[in-house]
């Protein structure tokens, strides 16, 4: 059982006690902004909010690497940014454009996300921020981060006397 509701985070499954996740969170999502003063409206803010921060991403770690995978379906890969900020952490950005609408299209219904999205990790001190790799493939980014090889301590053998 969760002690943190899931509606707080807008239904994703997410781990607030997670150190490395830098997940955004908009506790203003689902309130009435009466005022005027908001340059959008509030559906067009809550749009952006929702493309920001509802980007998928994996992240496992194997013996060798850490492997984040990010699907984001319909971007090429020069629309999308993979930098490292102050050598720890990672970060994941780009922008969905939004589909041009013809004087006489009727839209129905309209649920894919557009605008900027940014998710960003803090990466553990095992990882070779300095060799990492990206690819993109169907429309999901795959980005690996070397780990440092754990260095075993050399056993010697000491003889008992005695």
């Amino acid at each position: 059982m969760s002690l943190v509701p899931s509606s707080l985070f807008g239904g994703r499954r997410t781990n607030v006690f997670d150190p490395f996740s830098l997940d955004v969170w908009d506790p203003f999502q689902d309130f009435p902004f009466p005022s005027t003063a908001l340059a959008a409206p509030r559906s067009e803010v809550a749009k952006e909010t929702s493309a920001f921060a509802s980007t998928r991403i994996d992240w496992k770690e194997t013996p060798e690497a850490h492997v984040f995978k990010a699907d984001l379906p319909g971007l090429k890969k020069e629309e999308v940014k993979v930098e490292i900020e102050e050598g720890k952490v990672l970060q994941i950005s780009g922008e969905r454009s939004k589909e041009k609408e013809e004087k006489n299209d009727k839209w129905h219904r309209i649920e894919r996300s557009s605008g900027k999205f940014l998710r960003r990790f803090r990466l553990p001190e095992n990882a070779k921020a300095d060799q990492v790799k990206a690819s993109m493939e169907n429309g999901v980014l795959t980005v690996t981060v070397p780990k440092e090889e754990v260095k075993k301590a050399d056993v010697k053998s000491i003889e008992i006397s005695g």
